[in-house]
């Protein structure tokens, strides 16, 4: 993809910070850190998002992923590491691995809720019957 920044990266054409690279994926310090040590993994090939993603790509970047969280725990002495995908802002997939301490001061990245009702059964059926458009759903 031409106009995208993380391809742009890949390619070498846009500098950053590399703390990981193998013939699939590129691990980087994100340039906007939520904490220090704040990385972003992404697969080399262009994957707008999650879901267009092949299995075999899934598998193996998320053993990755688990792989750089112990260096970042161990390299930041971090209490624990977030794994976030949100992937809103730039339409290449990427993965968010976050150092963390307790009593950081960090706010959590999504607002808590409480179902009302009948909401939470009837959102779940919902998602139940829509699994069968992605896969295995057992």
């Amino acid at each position: 993809m031409d106009n995208c920044v993380f391809c742009k990266i890949i390619k070498g054409e846009i500098p950053a910070e590399k703390v990981y690279e193998d013939e699939n994926f590129l691990a980087f310090l994100d340039i906007k850190p939520v904490s220090t040590g704040h990385l972003l993994l992404i697969p080399k090939e262009h994957y707008p998002t999650f879901l267009e993603m092949p299995e075999e790509i899934i598998q193996k970047i998320m053993t990755r992923a688990k792989h750089l969280m112990g260096a970042i725990k161990m390299a930041t002495a971090a209490d624990f590491v977030i794994l976030s995908v949100v992937g809103i802002e730039i339409p290449h997939f990427h993965i968010h691995l976050i150092p963390r301490h307790k009593n950081d001061g960090l706010a959590n990245f999504w607002p808590t809720k409480k179902y009302s009702n009948n909401e939470a059964k009837i959102i779940a059926e919902k998602i139940r019957e829509n699994l069968n458009l992605y896969g295995n759903n057992s």
